[in-house]
């Protein structure tokens, strides 16, 4: 048996009625982690994974249907991460739950993920008055999508691709809208803009968009993408300084953006959507 099989994504599920943390998944971050060869007590980066939840509703005291969009962070520090679709049927569950406040609304939430994935939760919502403010914002710095080049195979990630030019030291950042990955349990594809932010030696963008797109064929929960690639760069191109995080496309009324850096201090924004998501 492997360690997917009693996970929810890929079967038929009934949908909860009543919030139930068991319906939660957590993958362990450390089975991923040994293969590259990161000791679990000294990670090489920080982070984090921003959940947005689009589908968040409950009743009030009174039964009164409320809706918010949620924003989860779980640190990158954390033992496990929570499997999406668990995550989806659980967050289901609140549809018939009453609740006096908002407070004890998000108290509940991020309890229940902190029991699963083994760290604090950092959880906000924003009511329905105030979607209107949220603005779509392209990806930063310059996009590899126009790269010309000749693309022979999709996978396995080939970090061997990678080169960097010793001679020319830049500090830039530059994405690719094209990265697809595989879901692991179901197959079904994954979509993704990937924001390199980097200083070091220059990084030969047509040997960067190859390797991203070598992901095209590759079976991996998205942040453990975002890790490899990390960990490739890093280790490949020599960089003085490393943030990478990819906004994937919203699933199921949910989207997450896993980002891993080795700049102090560097954080997602709240609330910053691609337009092709």
């Amino acid at each position: 048996m492997t360690q997917h099989e009693n996970i929810p994504l890929g079967r038929s599920v009934a949908y909860p009625r009543r919030v139930d943390r068991g319906l939660l998944a957590p993958i362990a971050r450390a089975d991923s982690r040994a293969g590259w060869g990161i000791d679990a007590g000294a990670l090489p980066f920080h982070g984090e994974d921003l959940w947005g939840c689009y589908e968040l509703s409950w009743l009030d005291a009174r039964g009164k249907p409320m809706r918010a969009v949620a924003e989860m962070r779980v640190p990158a520090s954390s033992p496990s991460l929570v499997e999406s679709k668990s995550l989806k049927l659980y967050l289901n569950g609140y549809a018939y739950e009453r609740f006096d406040s908002e407070i004890d609304l998000g108290s509940q939430i991020s309890r229940d993920l902190e029991h699963v994935v083994g760290a604090p939760v950092g959880f906000t919502l924003l009511p329905s008055a105030q979607w209107s403010g949220l603005q779509l914002e392209a990806a930063l710095g310059i996009c590899l999508d126009g790269e010309p080049m000749t693309v022979d195979g999709y996978g396995p990630p080939a970090p061997e691709l990678l080169r960097a030019d010793p001679q020319h030291h830049v500090a830039e950042t530059v994405h690719t809208t094209l990265f697809r990955s595989n879901c692991p349990v179901t197959g079904q594809p994954d979509w993704a803009t990937v924001v390199v932010d980097y200083a070091g030696r220059r990084i030969d963008h047509p040997a960067l968009l190859a390797y991203l797109i070598s992901y095209r064929d590759h079976a991996g929960f998205h942040e453990q993408c975002v890790e490899r690639i990390w960990l490739d760069l890093k280790r490949r191109c020599g960089c003085d300084q490393l943030t990478v995080h990819a906004r994937f496309t919203r699933r199921g009324g949910l989207d997450i953006t896993p980002l891993r850096s080795d700049v102090p201090g560097v954080r997602l924004p709240s609330w910053r959507r691609d337009p092709v998501q």
